[in-house]
């Protein structure tokens, strides 16, 4: 097997296997050999007999996904390869049929990038504690060498049986809406006619943007986080008069909305609508809630007889504390929500089919039914580059520690809390980044922490 090529270099792989995935640009950090690389080294390490792969419309995702299958059959492994997909219904396709999985895509990132999310059989996490390491370690060292035999490759539709699924846990019923859909040239472009099809038109009005398939993403990145990507879909809502609007980013793992105001809903807000939903189905189960989601999500969640845990930021974490609970639901500020009924994995497209279930059983426009689960007003997610990030964590911690009415903790980052407002900063795992997330009982106190804290941060910067 070939070790030569400089995307073999250990100080590139070290560079693109992140904490959850990998990650890089193609073809300077990831090309066809590392795949290849890839595959025998997942099988070396997981032990996997068989291996679902599917891969997202970027152009360099189809001979990743060759690659990484032929190393992996060359390891011994059977392959399924199911094409095109959404990284949810690569999750589908790993519980449904109970293999490993590894999907190519590369999120929400530009459009030289491209990635791996691994998964074990039934959609349990890879992440860098739980086996990743492991992988990348293997892959410097030139992956499995041999094999008792060679594995085969098949191939498996699983889109129609992965919409069913997703209909069965949050069907649609009530009156009709207008839906406004910004695939934004992503995966959702794929998945979304096939599910709401399923729905109807007598209960949908489908308004699609940017629904064909390009990794080049012409109109804007699918990465709806950012306000800007979600300008165009803000637009079409209030233009068409619709009830809702749906972005998702590249892999359609994860969903954001806007209401029928053409306002952008806090992912926050939707986890509560979400887990108030999944609550009313199985009274008194675990929520698990990130430590960047507002203060509101826990507090709804112990109103309704629920038991929030909080966990770091990051899916290979809230999908662990799932299995360790039990949870029924997750939801992350980041628009990722996880579901029990869905092998605990994310799923953006089950997300936007409980905002349609709940606005359609309801009478109200989306703004005033989701206003009940609003109770905070938040920064957004603000980074600042400094050098040394370890020193200004630090001396935030000690300025606040003995302030009256405080508490601190350092699950992730640091996170300072009053009764009226809190704040986390953490450290990014790939750059000089510290990111703030501060949240206030009303806009003036927020607004004042938040720039308390940036003008400390970037002091030194």
């Amino acid at each position: 097997m070939p070790t030569s090529d400089s995307t073999l270099d250990p100080a590139n792989v070290q560079a693109i296997f992140k904490a959850y995935d990998v990650r890089g640009t193609v073809p300077d950090q990831l090309d066809e050999t590392l795949a290849r690389v890839s595959g025998s080294a997942f099988v070396e390490v997981i032990g996997a007999r068989t291996i679902v792969i599917g891969y997202d419309m970027r152009p360099s995702s189809p001979a990743l996904a060759a690659a990484f299958a032929a190393g992996a059959t060359e390891a011994g492994a059977d392959v399924i390869m199911i094409g095109l997909a959404s990284t949810d219904q690569l999750y589908f396709a790993s519980g449904h049929l109970d293999h490993a999985g590894v999907m190519f895509t590369a999120s929400h990132n530009p459009a030289q990038y491209n990635g791996m999310k691994l998964c074990r059989a039934g959609a349990l996490p890879i992440g860098m504690d739980t086996g990743l390491a492991e992988i990348r370690d293997s892959v410097i060292r030139g992956g499995h060498q041999s094999a008792g035999r060679t594995g085969s490759i098949s191939e498996q539709d699983v889109l129609v049986p992965y919409a069913e699924h997703l209909l069965s846990l949050a069907p649609v019923a009530g009156r009709r809406l207008k839906v406004v859909i910004d695939a934004g040239n992503g995966m959702a472009g794929l998945t979304a006619p096939v599910v709401f099809e399923r729905i109807g038109a007598d209960l949908v009005d489908v308004v699609a943007m940017y629904f064909e398939l390009d990794g080049t993403f012409p109109h804007h990145e699918a990465n709806p986080i950012e306000a800007a990507n979600l300008v165009d879909l803000q637009k079409r809502v209030i233009d068409e008069g619709a009830d809702i609007g749906l972005a998702f980013d590249g892999d359609a793992d994860r969903c954001f909305l806007v209401d029928e105001r053409g306002e952008a809903v806090s992912p926050s807000t939707l986890t509560a609508l979400i887990a108030a939903r999944e609550l009313a189905k199985a009274p008194g189960s675990t929520i698990i809630h990130n430590l960047i989601t507002s203060r509101a999500v826990p507090e709804i969640v112990t109103e309704l007889g629920g038991t929030p845990v909080r966990t770091r930021v990051g899916h290979s974490y809230i999908k662990a504390t799932m299995a360790e609970s039990g949870a029924i639901f997750g939801g992350e500020h980041s628009g990722h929500f996880y579901f029990r009924d869905f092998f605990n994995a994310d799923s953006g497209m089950l997300a936007a089919l409980h905002a349609l279930a709940a606005l359609a059983a309801s009478d109200q426009p989306l703004s005033r039914l989701m206003a009940a689960y609003e109770r905070y007003v938040v920064s957004g997610e603000i980074n600042s580059t400094v050098a040394d990030q370890a020193s200004i964590v630090d001396g935030l911690e000690k300025k606040y520690a003995d302030s009256d009415g405080v508490t601190t903790d350092r699950l992730d980052g640091l996170t300072v809390s009053h009764d009226d407002w809190w704040f986390n900063v953490r450290p990014s795992n790939t750059e000089p980044l510290l990111r703030l997330n501060a949240e206030g009982r009303d806009r003036p106190t927020m607004e004042r922490v938040r720039d308390e804290i940036l003008t400390i941060i970037r002091s030194d910067s």
